[in-house]
């Protein structure tokens, strides 16, 4: 490809969204810059703190099912509240929360306080996905998930460096500059985000009767949820059963940090091409490609002797993510309705949150008692399993027959 295709491919992929966008955009960059608690937290405990594996997993543990309780309430309140308090409260008290995590010694203080960390940064999750769906054209969804989920793997691969070697400096360094930064996020958000939750009228409020009760009962959705539970308990394991694994096989912080910004950068650099590749294929069969992906991907690394055998892994099962992501929210966003977009996104949100309460459960407790090749081998199977899944649920139900809660536009089918 020239470089003036180059060009042309980079200002069609940027062009067209709106300001506002682009502000969420910046947020997430700066909010991912400083991500380096998550990266860091398996190692801080079974290195720093001389905790076992399974103690590192139960406080991940508690960090997800903070994420659990907030999600589908901070759904709610994206829809009653509104998109931009939320927002602001979630990143205000997350950058609370972790300063003060940063400062906890005894092993149920730690736990208490990452439970609490783990319901602030949630519960900004179905807002910032909602906000986006109402100020993004429906044609452009797909794209600007794919930009922001860019945005988030950029800072990603920076804070996933860093982090590691910040850890060797000070543990204490990096709670607060996550804390620092998170407080910047919350200051655009503030200063530069309106609010987007659209306006309905007295008729349409009346006839509105989108609850908890209506997303539970929507077959379809529920079904993408529990797929989507699956890929996620997998990709978890990036964050809580590699580094634990490395970090018992002898390796160091700063060698974990170097593998996994492989996964960083690689999305960096493919997100946008690959997206503008699989923008108007098939999602059921991407969905159970990356599925496969993610599992055999993360199987793979019983194999890993090396740093450099670890980052191939990690280079397979980061494919898987480049196109899971932006397939499966636009999937989310077309099956949502419109003034329940909030509600819609607070349970896949909670996917991804139990998923975050059962990964470090599984992954401490498999690699304490028979070891990581057996975790690894259970990852391929969850991975077939949900590639199995998106299989029967896409042929059943294909990727153009709208629910009856979300009606689609042309325009709506076409991006997906």
């Amino acid at each position: 490809m020239s470089l003036a295709s180059l060009r042309r491919a980079a200002r069609e992929t940027v062009s067209g969204l709106p300001r506002e966008f682009w502000w969420l955009w910046t947020s997430t960059l700066v909010n991912r810059l400083g991500a380096f608690v998550a990266t860091f937290m398996a190692l801080y405990l079974t290195l720093d703190r001389g905790y076992s594996a399974s103690y590192a997993g139960l406080v991940a543990a508690l960090h997800g099912l903070g994420g659990v309780v907030s999600s589908v309430g901070a759904g709610v309140l994206t829809d009653r509240l509104g998109r931009r308090p939320t927002l602001l409260v979630a990143q205000a008290s997350t950058a609370v929360s972790v300063a003060l995590l940063g400062f906890m010694h005894h092993p149920v203080a730690i736990a208490a306080v990452a439970f609490l960390v783990g319901m602030a940064s949630n519960a900004s999750r179905p807002a910032v996905q909602a906000m986006m769906a109402d100020i993004v054209r429906p044609e452009d969804r797909v794209r600007a998930f794919s930009l922001n989920y860019w945005a988030i793997n950029l800072g990603f691969a920076v804070s996933s460096m860093a982090a590691g070697f910040i850890a060797e400096f000070s543990y204490l360094a990096g709670f607060l500059i996550e804390a620092g930064m998170t407080m910047v996020c919350a200051i655009v958000v503030f200063l530069k985000l309106p609010e987007s939750r659209p306006e309905r009228t007295a008729a349409e409020r009346a006839a509105d009767d989108t609850g908890l009760g209506t997303v539970l009962r929507d077959g379809r959705f529920m079904g993408v949820v529990g797929l989507s539970f699956l890929v996620a308990l997998i990709f978890q394991q990036g964050m809580v059963g590699l580094p634990v694994a490395m970090g018992e096989a002898g390796f160091t912080p700063a060698d974990y940090g170097l593998a996994i910004a492989v996964n960083g950068v690689l999305i960096v650099v493919l997100q946008i091409p690959v997206t503008r590749f699989i923008e108007h294929r098939d999602p059921g069969r991407l969905l159970v490609l990356s599925s496969l992906l993610a599992g055999y991907g993360f199987g793979l690394t019983a194999f890993a002797g090396s740093v450099g055998v670890f980052a191939l892994t990690v280079c397979v099962w980061t494919l898987a993510e480049i196109v899971n992501a932006p397939t499966q929210t636009g999937l989310v966003v077309r099956l949502s309705p419109v003034h329940g977009r909030g509600r819609y996104q607070g349970m896949y949100t909670m996917s991804w949150a139990v998923a975050s309460l059962v990964a470090p459960l599984m992954s401490g407790v498999v690699i304490d008692r028979w070891g990581a090749e057996w975790l690894w081998g259970l990852c391929a199977v969850v991975g077939t399993a949900a590639g199995i899944g998106y299989g029967v649920l896409m042929r059943r139900h294909p990727a153009g027959e709208p629910t009856a809660g979300a009606p689609l536009t042309k325009a709506e089918v076409g991006s997906a």
